[in-house]
């Protein structure tokens, strides 16, 4: 079974850097085959036996650890979960859609339909949000780099792990 591993935080501004050679070797080791890495990124591909997801990130998470000494937070997703975040984003119906602006965080538990309502979002207009279950679509004004919505808050406030990749990086797995 081929599982995607989304990597959080690595080789971002010099901050647990991680060779992807080195990182394809370290899983091969410990079983994982036909391991493919996607840029320095932090998007591997693994075929592993186990089906398990909760158990091939905690293999992954274990072994990055034992091999570079960084606690990383992995989020497994299988082909299933990426043709349904291809088919679900709603920005995409949008006339004259910035695709540059679109990204998706993936999370490590499904959200409750009903969080956007118990969430205060006022905050991040002109910035857009749309949940659907262990996604959220984002679509930006200016730039992730420009807004209050990142990682950090979607953690905080929604009480999960967060990972997030520009619609560009998912359209090419």
């Amino acid at each position: 079974m081929t599982h995607l591993a989304l990597l959080r935080g690595i080789n971002v501004s010099g901050h647990k850097m991680i060779n992807m050679v080195a990182l394809k070797k370290a899983l091969e080791s410990i079983g994982f085959k036909n391991v493919v890495t996607y840029i320095q990124s932090g998007n591997v591909f693994v075929d592993s036996e186990e089906e398990s997801r909760a158990k091939v990130g905690f293999l992954i998470k274990q072994e990055i650890y034992k091999s570079f000494g960084h606690d990383v937070p992995v989020i497994i997703i299988g082909k299933d979960d990426l043709q349904a975040c291809l088919d679900r984003n709603d920005f995409l119906n949008e006339e004259g859609v910035d695709l540059k602006k679109l990204y998706v965080s993936f999370i490590s538990s499904e959200l409750p339909e009903n969080m956007i309502t118990q969430l205060n979002l006022n905050f991040i207009k002109p910035d857009e949000i749309q949940l659907d279950g262990k996604r959220i679509y984002l679509k930006y004004d200016i730039s992730p780099a420009k807004t209050r919505l990142d990682n950090k808050w979607i953690e905080k406030n929604m009480n999960v792990i967060s990972t997030t990749r520009n619609w560009n990086t998912v359209n090419n797995y």
